[in-house]
C-alpha cells in the first residue's frame, strides 16, 4: 500500500438561482397599456361627438374602397395589378387622375351638404322645417329633396304656387349652391291622384313640370345664378318616394341635384349628341328639298354653269 496520501476532492453542489426573465414581458405590456390608452380615448372621443358627427363619420366608413379609389363600379382597366392605368402613375392620362379628381369631387359635395346642414341649423325658420328636408349623396351627385306634408302642402292644392315657407326655403339653398361650379338638376314629383280627365288634358305631368319651374324662379330669386340650372322636368308620380302608398303625401317634392363632374359630363354629351344629330337631318331635308324643287342654278338636282370665254 502506498505511504502517500491520497488526495481527497470534494465536490460542493451549489444551490440554483431563479434565471433572470429578460425585459421582453415589459414591452408587451406597454404596447397592451398603449392599445388600451388608444381605445379609450377612441371612445371618449365618439361619446362627446355630436350626432352630425358621428353620422359623418359613419358616413366615410361606408364608401366602398373601390368606389373611393376608382369612382363609381368600375374597378380598373388596365392589366397592372396596381390600379392605376399606366406604368407611370405620374401621368395625366389614365384611371389615377380620374380617380383623383372624382375623389375631390365628391369631397366637394359632401362639405356642400355639410354646409347646407349649417344653414338650416342656423336658420330658425328653416330647422323647424328639417323633418321637410332630406339631403343624401347619390350617383349623380348631392341630392336635396324637399318633401310635401299632409300638415304643410309646398304648393297650393292641384297648383303650382308656392307656399310662402317653401319659398323661404328655396330662397335660403339658391346662393349656397353658387359656392361650387357644379350645374344642377330640378325634378317636380306629384302623387298618384288623377285628374278628372286623366292625362288628356292638364294632368300630373304639366303640374310637376309647373312646380319644378317655379322652385327653379325661387332659387334664382335667392340669388342662384341663372345659368346653373342645366335640366328641369316633371315626372308625375312615376318616381314615388314611398311606393307602398301612391298617395302619400310625401311623393310630392321638389328634387334638386347637384350634379358631380361625371353625371353633368354625361348630361350635356346627350344633349351635344343630340344637337349634331338634329342638326345633320335638317341639312339633309334642306338637300333633299333643294333636289325635289329645283334649287337656283341646278337643273332637276344637277349643278350647271356657264362656261368661261
Amino acid at each position: 500500500m502506498s505511504k502517500e496520501k491520497s488526495r481527497i476532492i470534494v465536490k460542493r453542489v451549489v444551490g440554483g438561482k431563479h434565471q433572470a426573465h429578460g425585459g421582453s414581458w415589459k414591452i408587451a405590456y406597454a404596447d397592451f397599456m398603449t392599445a388600451m390608452m388608444a381605445f379609450f380615448l377612441v371612445m371618449w372621443l365618439l361619446s362627446i361627438a355630436s350626432p352630425k358627427q358621428r353620422e359623418g363619420i359613419a358616413e366615410y366608413f361606408n364608401m366602398p374602397l373601390k368606389v373611393a379609389l376608382t369612382g363609381g363600379q368600375k374597378t380598373s382597366t388596365s392589366s397592372s395589378v396596381i390600379p392605376g392605368g399606366g406604368i407611370d402613375h405620374m401621368e395625366v392620362d389614365g384611371e389615377v387622375k380620374r380617380a383623383n379628381a372624382d375623389a375631390a369631387d365628391t369631397e366637394r359635395l359632401r362639405e356642400l351638404k355639410r354646409r347646407l346642414e349649417q344653414v338650416i341649423d342656423a336658420n330658425p325658420v328653416l330647422k323647424q322645417f328639417r323633418p321637410q328636408l332630406l339631403i343624401d349623396i347619390t350617383s349623380e351627385g348631392l341630392r336635396i329633396q324637399i318633401v310635401d306634408s299632409r300638415n304643410r302642402p309646398m304648393f297650393d292644392l292641384a297648383s303650382a304656387k308656392v307656399e310662402p315657407y317653401m319659398s323661404v326655403i328655396l330662397r335660403e339653398i339658391g346662393p349656397v349652391l353658387n359656392e361650387l361650379p357644379n350645374k344642377i338638376t330640378l325634378a317636380g314629383h306629384t302623387d298618384a291622384t288623377p285628374y278628372v280627365l286623366g292625362a288628356k288634358s292638364y294632368s300630373n305631368w304639366e303640374l310637376s313640370a309647373d312646380r319644378a319651374n317655379a322652385s327653379r324662379r325661387e332659387l334664382i330669386s335667392g340669388g342662384m345664378n341663372e345659368d346653373k340650372t342645366l335640366r328641369v322636368m316633371g315626372v308625375a308620380s312615376t318616381m314615388n318616394l314611398n311606393k307602398a302608398d301612391p298617395l302619400d303625401p310625401v311623393n310630392r317634392r321638389i328634387s334638386i341635384i347637384v350634379l358631380n363632374r361625371r353625371a353633368q359630363a354625361q348630361i350635356e354629351q346627350e344633349n351635344a349628341t343630340g344637337g349634331n344629330a338634329g342638326l345633320k337631318i335638317d341639312n339633309q331635308k334642306d338637300a333633299a328639298s333643294q333636289i325635289r324643287e329645283g334649287a337656283p342654278g341646278t337643273v332637276d338636282g344637277s349643278k350647271v354653269g356657264t362656261e368661261k370665254p
